[in-house]
């Protein structure tokens, strides 16, 4: 029983249909923050939502029965326990925050795209990079930030006036957003050589230290790539070497 569960929920088709729920789950909730459409088709909507959270419970159910203990091995099913085990606890459906969470199961897509899933594996993988150069930026933040709060303060207290000013502004300068007009060519009025401090911090954060986080990203998604080859490949050869060895098993017991 437990293979022919397993084979039924690893079906293309099961799958597809899952997915399908899932997309449908989500567009409900969507048009649940509509009031006019509550208002008219609230019960309708309450029910198909039910409907797929019935269907969202039978799945975990029937992969819990082929998966047993290994259930939880996969992040994904992991996931999605939790998910639906926040939908059902008492009260859950009257806090929006909670009920609203339910959408994430739409990042289930993710498991079925090879190439989105690269992607995010390529991502987690460059976190621990990431982390060292989010604090190599934190400290040219709070550097700058320290600068700019001594040397535009009083002129400007509304971009520079205390520190978190001063940063929030840094933040903005960062992004390129109304940089130059909103920012800097104001402050240059008064303090004609000011981009001798701005343009270099711009060099610093927005090009240099960004393209080392892109370039990590990328790096750990060619790693990740790599290794799914290594593991499509591993896993051909596995499968070959199986079924030479049942072959010679057969013709073993012919010769006897």
């Amino acid at each position: 029983m437990r293979a022919s569960v397993k084979n039924f929920i690893s079906d293309q088709r099961f799958v597809n249909f899952i997915l399908l729920v899932i997309v449908i789950n989500a567009i409900v909730l969507g048009l649940e923050t509509s009031k006019p459409l509550m208002a008219k088709f609230g019960n309708i909507l309450l029910w198909i939502d039910s409907i797929c959270l019935t269907i969202f419970i039978i799945e975990i159910g029937l992969k819990f029965i082929a998966l047993h203990w290994r259930f939880f091995k996969s992040g994904w099913n992991v996931f999605d326990f939790l998910i639906i085990g926040i939908s059902l606890v008492p009260g859950a459906n009257a806090m929006s925050v909670v009920r609203a969470m339910r959408i994430l199961r739409v990042l289930r897509v993710v498991s079925v795209a090879p190439s989105l899933r690269r992607v995010v594996e390529g991502f987690i993988v460059a976190l621990p990079g990431m982390a060292s150069v989010f604090v190599l930026m934190a400290i040219i933040f709070y550097i700058a930030g320290v600068m700019a709060t001594k040397l535009f303060s009083e002129t400007f207290p509304q971009w520079f006036g205390t520190l978190g000013h001063s940063l929030y502004s840094l933040f903005q300068i960062m992004t390129l957003e109304s940089w130059s007009m909103g920012i800097v060519r104001p402050v240059m009025v008064e303090f004609p050589y000011a981009w001798a401090f701005f343009v270099p911090f711009i060099l610093i954060t927005t090009f240099a230290v960004v393209n080392l986080v892109v370039g990590l990203i990328v790096t750990s998604m060619e790693g990740a790539g790599h290794e799914a080859e290594t593991a499509a490949t591993d896993g051909f050869r596995d499968e070959v070497m199986e079924k030479l060895a049942a072959i010679e098993a057969k013709l073993g017991k012919l010769e006897k």
